[in-house]
């Protein structure tokens, strides 16, 4: 019998479809592979001609179970996400990865992101990997949107009183929904970085004086500074919205009064080394809360994108941290127990980048 032609991928403009860094697959409603970017295609080890129309998870063997959870994605219209799946293919050993999936259309696309050496890469690499699909969601999702909130708006000039507040809340919603798929394009259209000698005490300020005029309104500040810190190579701006990020997540994390504490110090013996060249990151900050700590079920995958451990969370803000880190050639990690959170941050001497 002869498998139907496969149609044009229905996703995205033709250049990034192609150019998406790690697998990407649709699924018609029946789990049929609609389309297959070459990421997938060398994933499965067959052409998106072969694959289109078939079962797709005949071709995998996954240790999760996923055909409920892929029912109520296309019950509910939400997104899943597994952390350190072992997906095999039956044609070789099973490979971690992270599984995002949501719906698009009818279908449901899915993406697989490998964890590298089980997951001990940088933190930076998922948030550059995601950076077509926060693309593509969101241009598929803003376009339906203004619909909604035009036709909301004609019809609120023709209903009795009573029933607007039923109208300006659809548009109010959508309004909301929109500003939020902003903060995702934005994700995935950050600048290089335009570093210069910046002192990060100077940064820290900006940040904490921010932070206490919105949403650290009644969150104690701890200062433990080392003056003699010299200038780190840094954008200031984008230094400042990274620390910004850190200090939501930790007045967040209180729920409630709290105290966020802010250390810097000089560690001359932390290097990092990629390939045959070693950095030398001196320069520490330390953004420490006394929240409840991080869930176990995400620690692992804290930096990634869309990994939340609040409920109506983005999961873009640690991701975008790990990216402005990474773009600076700097280091990020975090300790996390119940009652304390800690995020340490190192960076490089200005004028120092490559020693």
């Amino acid at each position: 019998m002869n498998r139907p032609e496969a149609p044009p991928v229905p996703v995205a403009p033709d250049g990034l479809w192609q150019a998406l860094p790690f697998p990407a697959v649709l699924i018609d409603a029946g789990g049929q592979v609609e389309a297959a970017n070459p990421a997938a295609e060398a994933f499965l080890n067959a052409s998106a001609r072969a694959l289109h129309g078939t079962p797709l998870f005949d071709r995998l063997a996954v240790d999760a179970p996923l055909e409920e959870a892929f029912a109520r994605i296309r019950a509910g219209h939400s997104a899943l996400f597994v952390n350190d799946a072992a997906i095999g293919t039956g044609e070789r050993p099973p490979v971690t990865c992270n599984l995002q999936a949501a719906p698009l259309g009818s279908g449901t696309l899915i993406l697989f992101q490998p964890r590298e050496g089980g997951g001990g890469g940088s933190p930076g690499r998922s948030a550059r990997a995601a950076i077509g699909l926060t693309d593509m969601l969101a241009h598929e999702i803003k376009n339906p949107l203004a619909g909604i909130a035009g036709a909301a708006q004609l019809l609120d000039m023709t209903l009795p009183e009573a029933d607007r507040e039923l109208t300006a809340l659809i548009v109010a919603e959508t309004r909301r929904i929109v500003t939020l798929l902003d903060q995702v394009e934005a994700f995935g259209h950050r600048r290089p970085p335009a570093v210069a000698p910046v002192n990060i005490h100077d940064i820290l300020a900006r940040a904490r004086r921010s932070a206490e005029l919105g949403f650290a309104q009644g969150m104690r500040f701890v200062e433990r500074f080392d003056p003699s810190l010299p200038a780190v190579s840094a954008d200031a701006d984008q230094m400042v919205q990274l620390f910004l990020n850190l200090l939501k997540n930790a007045a967040e994390a209180a729920a409630g009064p709290g105290t966020i504490t802010l250390r810097t110090f000089y560690d001359p013996a932390l290097r990092v080394r990629t390939g045959a060249t070693t950095r030398a990151l001196p320069v520490q900050v330390e953004v420490t809360d006394d929240g409840p700590g991080i869930p176990p079920a995400i620690d692992d995958a804290i930096f990634d994108p869309f990994v939340s451990g609040r409920e109506n969370g983005t999961g873009l803000g640690l991701a975008l941290v790990a990216g402005i880190i990474e773009d600076h050639g700097g280091w990020i990690g975090v300790e996390s127990r119940p009652g304390q959170t800690r995020f340490r941050i190192a960076l490089p001497i200005a004028g120092k980048e490559g020693a």
